[in-house]
């Protein structure tokens, strides 16, 4: 029986109360149902974050749901609860980080007044991730690489491309009508060149080369009018 049913069922007026429900009518069912959903996100939330910290060290193939419990303060038996196995921990840690990024991209998009401002902006949000957020980039594409082999992996890191993939579109529309020009690429292409250049900085970087930020600027800003037709 689940909760919303013991309480519903029993009809108990001091539980009901403390949900702030009085009768036990559907509505109040689909009330407490709700809150339960919201929990379960909310922990399934703590949980990934509390994840990503060891994921992101050691990347997927060495870490272990019991390394990451080793790690955090929640116990073995609590992850799998919320979560199936470590493919779906990993797919759904790396999904909520990669959407954060795109809402930052897209507050650049929305802001920019020019198209320098768009092309300079952009250099400035990819050299600054590159800096901050290493090895949650590694870890990445540590996961898309893993797809060609794990098919538990397929599908979530497919969806995760994709969404990349829109944002880069929406920043080169962008561009494009800032500069009053026409776009000379596809969508496929315009994400392939900004992602190559993304994820080559990104070695040099892991590799310990510190300029390597800066040359990703400069690359950002030099590679944006490559995307307008001649």
């Amino acid at each position: 029986m689940t909760e919303v049913e013991r309480l519903t069922q029993r009809d108990d007026p001091a539980e009901l109360d403390k949900l702030g429900l009085d009768q036990p009518t559907e509505r109040n069912r689909d009330r407490v149902a709700r809150r339960q959903v919201d929990k379960f996100g909310e922990r399934r939330d703590q949980l990934a974050a509390a994840a990503l910290r060891t994921l992101a060290d050691q990347g997927y193939a060495r870490t272990s749901l019991r390394d990451i419990a080793q790690n955090s303060d929640f116990s073995h038996g609590v992850l799998h609860y919320y979560f199936t196995d470590k493919f779906e921990l990993i797919t759904y840690c790396v999904a909520r980080y990669k959407a954060e990024c795109v809402t930052r991209y897209d507050a650049i998009v929305a802001t920019a007044s020019s198209a320098d401002e768009l092309r300079e902006g952009l250099g400035v949000a990819m050299a600054a991730t590159l800096r901050e957020d290493a090895r949650m980039h590694r870890l990445w594409y540590d996961l898309r690489n893993q797809a060609m082999f794990e098919e538990a992996f397929r599908a979530d890191a497919r969806e995760i491309d994709q969404s990349l993939q829109r944002m880069i579109w929406r920043i080169a529309t962008r561009f494009a009508e800032l500069s009053g020009a026409e776009l000379g690429v596809t969508q496929p292409i315009a994400y392939a060149l900004l992602d190559g250049v993304f994820q080559h900085a990104l070695l040099a970087y892991l590799s310990g080369d510190e300029t390597a930020p800066a040359a990703l600027e400069a690359a950002v800003c030099q590679l944006m009018p490559a995307l307008l037709a001649p």
